[in-house]
């Protein structure tokens, strides 16, 4: 007998809402909701790695003479004809480095869409992916999202690699290791030695080096050596980097990759199915960048940069706080230890003492089990300085009571955080 047509109806929905086990491995960015907590208490956001003064003058006007222009449309999925010979140019001119512009160099929605296209490329389910220690938060989620596995070994703020505990690592089912050097947020520059020891390994087991390069004009100690420039590595390497970091624009989202050409085919069809093509426009002021910027910009950036890092270390080992002065890239790890008086209950692990340091001082880092697996990086957090001298200067100013206050506080788990006395 056919139900009136007045009878409620059961609704179809599942009886059990799930999501896929490749998400359930990783969490949201932490860096991102920390410049959003940053903004909830109007903080010094010293958490993202982005700077807050102005991209180079020649960018911003060719970026403006091609949207007049009318490039407003879909470029080439894998990169604008001027940029790739732009980039290839560059690779050339600096590193001695020869790629294909049509065949070997992709551009894509910044390194880190670059990282996850490479991955899920040319790695398998199954596989292992060595991860270096701290670790760039993407690197773990984008191996999980290949269905791969992370490797962990450590490289610390100062520390040399452990070549033992790399070779360890190593085995028949590695099919990549990511080098990121400079490191965010270890601030380690890889030497000639680390990098050749690396390079004998991925020779010997058959791996293949994805490296992410980002950083490689920000460097204050050593020489910046693409792996892909060492004997045996041409054919076998991923070199990943991009225009962010080292011309300001990282809302312009442009990354690259330069890879053999077998290695592109496949990187270039996930790509075009992940994002299409980056920004036309931006893609040609870029082009121009690289051909038009000489040395006395990489120059200036590099002294730009480095009294950055003077200043910041200078302020975060005056309040208290345990650091080395990175090597390179614009990250300081901070270990927080000595001022848990300070902090009180709220120095019970990163997160929370970095939720502190946003609310009742004024100045927001990352915490540092970001860049650890699980259980790790609890007693540090990270702080940025791509940001200008006054605002530098202001942090510096409000972290300085941090010592002091330290030092007439008794630590006494669940203190009010209020009860610091630090002034805004």
């Amino acid at each position: 007998m056919p139900l009136p047509l007045t009878a409620p109806r059961r609704p179809c929905y599942p009886s059990r809402v799930s999501t896929a086990r490749r998400t359930h491995g990783f969490r949201e960015s932490v860096i991102r909701g920390m410049s959003r907590l940053a903004r909830e208490h109007r903080s010094i956001n010293l958490a993202q790695g982005f700077p807050n003064f102005a991209a180079p003058a020649l960018l911003k006007e060719a970026a403006a003479r091609a949207i007049r222009d009318d490039i407003n449309q879909y470029a080439i999925t894998w990169g604008a004809g001027a940029l790739r010979e732009a980039i290839a140019r560059k690779y050339e001119r600096w590193y001695g480095l020869r790629a294909d512009p049509e065949r070997e160099i992709t551009v894509t929605c910044g390194a880190t869409e670059a990282m996850i296209s490479s991955l899920l490329a040319l790695v398998n389910p199954g596989d292992e992916v060595i991860v270096f220690e701290p670790f760039y938060e993407n690197y773990g989620p984008d191996t999980i999202l290949a269905d791969a596995r992370p490797v962990y070994v450590p490289l610390e703020p100062g520390e040399p690699l452990d070549l033992e505990r790399l070779a360890a690592a190593f085995s028949p089912r590695t099919r990549a290791i990511i080098v990121n050097t400079p490191s965010n947020p270890s601030g380690r520059v890889l030497t000639r030695a680390e990098l050749g020891a690396i390079a004998e390994l991925c020779i010997r087991y058959d791996a293949l080096a994805v490296t992410d390069e980002i950083y490689e004009h920000i460097r204050f100690e050593g020489e910046h050596v693409p792996i892909a420039t060492l004997p045996g590595m041409r054919e076998r390497t991923v070199t990943i980097s991009g225009a962010s970091k080292t011309f300001s624009v990282t809302g312009w989202r442009i990354g690259w990759i330069v890879a053999p050409a077998a290695l592109t085919d496949a990187i270039r069809k996930v790509h075009d199915f992940l994002t299409v093509g980056a920004p036309a426009p931006l893609q040609e002021a870029i082009a121009v960048g690289l051909d038009e910027l000489d040395a006395s910009f990489y120059a200036g950036l590099t002294a730009m940069y480095l009294g950055k890092r003077d200043l910041l270390h200078a302020a975060l080992l005056d309040a208290g706080f345990r650091c080395r002065a990175p090597e390179g890239a614009y990250y300081i790890l901070a270990d927080f230890t000595a001022l848990a008086a300070a902090a009180g209950g709220a120095a019970r692990d990163d997160t929370a003492f970095a939720e502190w340091l946003s609310r009742e001082v004024g100045v927001t880092p990352v915490p540092g089990s970001s860049f650890y697996r699980e259980g790790g990086g609890r007693s540090m957090v990270r702080f940025v300085f791509c940001k200008t001298e006054d605002i530098l200067s202001e942090a510096a100013r409000r972290l300085r009571g941090l010592r002091d206050v330290a030092a007439r506080t008794e630590p006494r788990e669940g203190r009010p955080a209020l009860e610091s006395g630090l002034q805004r």
